[in-house]
């Protein structure tokens, strides 16, 4: 992300951003490459935020055609039938991301996310996926950990009124300032597979339930062959049973995952607005973290539940366990 210096435009344009987190902090941003793969409500508000931040290039992935599921919560949509009448979901977007800042250079890469290569992300400088399935997050985590550069992975999933995001940057260093003196702080991080192998039993004993929660729904809809967010009702007995299952296998109590919150993530099709401003809105604020090396970032799942109104920084991994 290192290169020539901001132009003349970009430095009037950005100059609020920059009285806030400086000139070095900008020229990262407008240098960075972001791919960003599944649509729904919190990803498009994370993708107007990282936009207006006047981050480099955003490359949209998401082949999936307008339903109206996705219209409740997607405001880049237009509202007339007839311009998105065949066009994809990433299609439709990126032309509308497009007039929110015309300095940042917004494309589209067409095919499944799983399908692509190792070499196919090394072009990018964050990754950001959402609507797939645990198989696909596990795998594009992994590619991204075999660049020879570091690269900063999330995934955030929204259901109902609540969600959830998981961070890697890898071997993080970044800069934190403290009574005028700016030193610098190193993170490890795990990856996806690292951070949800972790023994459940092992775990704090007020880790957020949500966690447990998103953890038995994917491995539900990775046995059942289902697409993220397809569930419903019928589907709770089912749950329920692999609930049991994992429970035992982990050795803690299935009161650790209320009937409660498996309902609200079965039923949930459809985002909330709101929720997608809070969710995205913490999303953007951590890639603008990662990208520019300054504040202290989220390590490693932030929960969110607007039944609380409550944001919960887990921090999940072998070491911290062990600790």
């Amino acid at each position: 992300m290192d290169g020539e210096e901001l132009t003349e435009h970009e430095t009037a344009l950005y100059d609020r951003q920059i009285r806030v987190w400086g000139a070095d902090a900008q020229r990262r941003l407008s240098k960075s490459h972001i791919l960003v793969s599944g649509l729904k409500g919190t990803v498009v508000e994370f993708c107007k935020n990282i936009v207006l931040a006047g981050v480099g290039s955003v490359t949209l992935n998401d082949d999936r055609l307008v339903t109206e599921e996705l219209l409740s919560a997607n405001f880049l949509i237009p509202l007339d039938e007839n311009v998105y009448a065949g066009k994809t979901l990433a299609e439709l977007c990126c032309d509308s991301l497009k007039d929110f800042n015309p300095m940042v250079r917004v494309s589209v890469e067409k095919g499944a996310l799983s399908n692509f290569g190792v070499d196919f992300f090394d072009k990018f400088d964050v990754v950001v996926v959402s609507c797939c399935s645990l198989s696909t997050k596990k795998s594009v985590n992994e590619k991204c950990r075999k660049l020879s550069k570091r690269m900063a992975f999330y995934t955030v999933d929204c259901r109902d009124n609540c969600g959830e995001i998981f961070v890697d940057l890898q071997n993080y260093i970044y800069s934190k300032k403290k009574d005028d003196e700016t030193f610098q702080c190193h993170l490890d991080y795990p990856s996806f597979v690292e951070a949800i192998a972790v023994p459940w039993k092992s775990l704090p004993r007020r880790v957020s339930k949500l966690y447990l929660a998103m953890r038995v729904m994917e491995k539900y809809e990775e046995l059942e062959g289902r697409v993220p967010g397809e569930t419903s009702a019928a589907d709770l007995l089912n749950v329920q049973k692999l609930r049991k299952e994992l429970c035992e296998a982990h050795s803690v109590s299935e009161s650790q995952i209320p009937d409660s919150i498996l309902q609200r993530l079965l039923e949930g099709r459809q985002e909330f607005p709101p929720v997608c401003a809070i969710i995205g809105g913490i999303l953007g604020q951590e890639v603008i973290k990662a990208i520019s090396g300054k504040g202290d970032p989220l390590k490693n799942f932030f929960f969110f539940d607007a039944m609380d109104g409550k944001g919960i920084i887990e921090d999940i991994s072998e070491q911290k366990a062990q600790g």
